[in-house]
């Protein structure tokens, strides 16, 4: 997935604030550009850390993501949780020291299946599926009140919102539901403390992504209609849906019906991330749609219960992946990537749990260099699944891990490349790069406005490792002499690849 990229021209205006990176994920804050492309990366699947256990557990999913407790210095995660029970179902709760071996407390908090020895956390032990759900969950350590230093949303259909002390024990807070169906996510922007929710209600293609802010977490936004499904998607779905059928080592979805093939967004974690908005859609493919009238169930493997329900509501199939968006206002997105898989489905021989649905996390974890995604994978959607014994473990929360500022990078082979920032006023500090320069190099040039190199800072020290941090040195002066001046920034690579740069 890359693309070339050439001169480049852009107005005045660029600001570089001491220790933000800047990323390559677009062309802002570029004057020139020559002999680099642009590619996009995935994250490294890393399997399931959280599976199905105990005597009614089926199926585990995430709209959230883990949160780090610094007191108790313990990340903490929800989850949707499906049982083997008719009707049951809810929110439970996990936490790990490290993020990858995770317990499962006792609370004490629901009756299940005639016990209170369980994992489920609640608002009310009163409520039932769907009223019983917590979606979302983000930490807030900003807030002065303890009481309420965990924010989330209860309820499967419209969002109340929610807090706590702890992540355990949880209370209503006397305002209203933001209006939303069965989808939604939910980050905290703190540079501008800002609460982002992203809500599905529908739209353009089908299911679409809606969004309602808040400031204080009792006053939202009314849902506006941010990032749906477009032509091309349609035009894009039906080769993906066309490839997946014709490849047998791909989970194959349970109806096949070209005249109801789509495309829509099933749901789309959005967050803040050095100075810019991303975002992970979960694009959905429809393969096909009956109603509860078609003759075809008489023939699938399935419950007797089951049937009826499809011959109640009819069923649909499909599968998903997620994309990656960029924006830098909320309002406004592109695609990066070239709407490649961000994450992608697993294939079967693998034994994994994303075979058929994949849905990011609201957020990643930034841990060191790295980037934590834990996200939803389900071994089947619409239809009894072809996957012997997956109705007992039928879904995980899965982790993918990413370089940190890895969305995107500028890469260069062997006949050099070099990138010109525009001008900015320099910040104190060191200058930064974030280079894979194992099997060539990087030096950086400082220069004035026009572009001239400024004397003693022609030519960096050379760079010729794989550094997710490195710091650039002159042999005879130091970048902070500059603070505070305006400079541009003239980053030559050979046989290198560039993730960001920052000062600080």
């Amino acid at each position: 997935m890359s693309s070339s990229l050439s001169s480049l021209s852009w107005p005045a205006g660029f600001h570089v604030i001491r220790g933000q990176r800047q990323l390559f994920v677009d062309d802002q804050g570029m004057a020139r550009i020559e002999n680099l492309r642009r590619t996009a990366h995935r994250p490294v699947k890393k399997g399931a850390v959280i599976r199905p256990s105990g005597p009614v557990e089926t199926a585990l999913q995430t709209r959230s993501a883990p949160a780090w407790n610094p007191e108790r210095e313990v990340f903490q995660l929800w989850m949707l949780t499906s049982t083997s029970l008719p009707g049951v179902g809810g929110t439970t709760y996990a936490e790990s020291p490290d993020g990858l071996h995770w317990v499962k407390p006792i609370l004490r908090q629901k009756e299940v299946n005639g016990s209170l020895s369980n994992n489920f956390v609640t608002v009310d032990p009163k409520l039932e599926w769907p009223a019983n759900a917590m979606e979302n969950v983000v930490y807030d350590p900003g807030d002065p009140d303890p009481a309420q230093r965990y924010k989330g949303f209860g309820h499967c259909f419209g969002r109340e919102p929610i807090v706590s002390p702890d992540g355990i024990t949880w209370k209503r807070l006397d305002v209203p539901k933001i209006p939303a169906s069965d989808e939604s996510n939910l980050s905290l922007d703190q540079e501008n403390r800002t609460f982002i929710a992203t809500v599905k209600h529908g739209g353009p293609h089908g299911r679409s992504v809606f969004l309602s802010t808040s400031s204080d977490f009792r006053s939202w936004t009314k849902p506006e209609l941010i990032f749906h499904a477009d032509d091309q998607d349609q035009i894009l779905g039906r080769e993906w849906i066309e490839r997946r059928f014709a490849d047998a080592t791909l989970q194959q979805p349970a109806l096949n019906i070209p005249s109801t093939y789509n495309v829509d967004v099933y749901n789309m974690g959005v967050f803040r991330y050095e100075g810019v908005y991303l975002g992970m859609p979960s694009m959905f493919y429809q393969t096909g749609k009956v109603g509860g009238d078609w003759p075809g169930f008489a023939g699938w493997d399935a419950t007797s219960e089951e049937l009826a329900t499809y011959r109640k509501h009819g069923d649909w199939a499909g599968f998903h992946h997620v994309q990656l968006a960029l924006s830098r206002d909320l309002r406004h997105w592109q695609r990066l990537g070239d709407r490649q898989p961000f994450l992608d489905l697993s294939r079967l021989e693998s034994g994994a749990y994303d075979l058929a649905t994949i849905l990011g996390p609201s957020f990643p974890v930034v841990r060191g260099d790295e980037l934590l995604f834990y996200y939803t994978g389900l071994k089947s959607y619409g239809g009894p699944s072809p996957v012997r014994g997956v109705d007992r473990d039928r879904g995980a929360i899965c982790l993918a891990v990413l370089r940190r500022d890895g969305f995107l990078s500028l890469d260069a082979d062997e006949k050099e490349g070099l990138v010109l920032t525009q001008p900015f006023l320099l910040p104190d500090g060191d200058l930064h790069l974030n280079v894979d320069a194992g099997k060539g190099s990087a030096l950086v040039q400082v220069c004035d406005e026009r572009g001239a190199n400024l004397v003693g800072f022609e030519a960096s020290e050379a760079i010729r490792f794989d550094l997710p941090d490195a710091v650039v040195r002159w042999p005879q002066r130091s970048l902070r002499e500059l603070a505070g001046k305006k400079a541009c920034l003239r980053i030559r690579l050979s046989r290198a690849r560039l993730f960001s740069y920052w000062v600080g």
